[in-house]
């Protein structure tokens, strides 16, 4: 049964300087539920809306700092890719260990609810490296004593980036035409837009129901799509 969390309520998000967590961030920021939103991130963001600060820190040295980052609900957009990081090892630092420690932080402050965005295919046993860092880390989020805790796994993610990634911007232009193609069981793989995805979170944040939840792109078409 889905129950109500108490409202306003102060949310700490790591990751909004990304095509995501940037979208998700203003939402959110507009939310008469939500009181206040602590932005993580290692460097000043610039512009921010209204009753969002900009906290920033050393993602190696999270837990020293868990004083300032308290808040009800933890939401995770961290995310890069092998290219941009340089190496494995510095892929696996953001999407595992960043992740899992900001996870494990949220716990310690005694939050009620964690999002995390993850990707499609995560799975500790697959021999391909960046689905099983995934799945790895999602691993490591069902150990963590967190309420409620929503894993969203979307598909190839559209939108405007601030770096170029050339298979993606092919994969996006062909997207309107493959996802007409994706019907039945092929749903979950369809392509979904950055701005869908923040507010499928968005919603979420504000439904309270126990448990660990993983969300697919189609599921999260569905919830996005919600009036």
């Amino acid at each position: 049964m889905t129950t109500s969390m108490t409202y306003p309520t102060d949310i700490c998000i790591a990751g909004a300087t990304g095509l995501v967590g940037h979208e998700l961030l203003l939402l959110l920021a507009h939310l008469d539920e939500v009181r206040s939103i602590k932005a993580v991130s290692r460097s000043p963001m610039g512009r921010i809306p209204p009753h969002v600060e900009n906290i920033i820190l050393d993602f190696d040295s999270l837990e020293q700092r868990q004083d300032v980052l308290k808040a009800g609900v933890f939401i995770c957009c961290l995310g890069t890719t092998i290219k941009k990081a340089g190496s494995q090892e510095a892929f696996r630092k953001v999407d595992y260990s960043y992740v899992v420690n900001f996870a494990k932080v949220a716990e310690a402050c005694g939050a009620q609810k964690l999002l995390v965005i993850s990707a499609m295919g995560a799975d500790a046993e697959s021999k391909i490296f960046y689905n099983r860092v995934k799945g790895e880390m999602e691993n490591e989020l069902r150990k963590l004593k967190i309420p409620q805790i929503e894993v969203f796994r979307p598909s190839l993610i559209l939108g405007e980036r601030k770096e170029s990634r050339p298979g993606e911007d092919i994969a996006q232009k062909l997207s309107p035409v493959l996802n007409k193609l994706m019907v039945g069981p092929l749903k979950k793989y369809r392509a979904i837009k950055a701005n869908d995805i923040a507010r499928a979170m968005a919603i979420a944040t504000l439904n309270f129901h126990p448990g660990f939840h993983v969300y697919k792109s189609d599921h999260i078409q569905r919830i996005a799509d919600q009036k």
